[in-house]
């Protein structure tokens, strides 16, 4: 009865630690993607910035 004991606690203390793993993995992820999506928004604001300042300086040059 000891050894099963042990060996259920063993099992529930590998099942706990697994799922701390997986929520970490998960939040470390969605932390990145965060990270690309924003970095890849301001790009294109920066870029779409960009195009209306030429736009506005060959306007002006009209």
């Amino acid at each position: 009865t000891s050894t099963i004991n042990n060996i259920t606690v063993t099992q529930v203390n590998v099942k706990s630690a697994e799922s701390q793993i997986r929520e970490v993995d998960f939040a470390s992820e969605s932390a990145n993607y965060s990270k690309a999506n924003i970095l890849a928004q301001s790009g294109s604001y920066a870029l779409a910035q960009a195009n209306s300042s030429q736009q506005n300086v060959l306007r002006l040059l009209q």
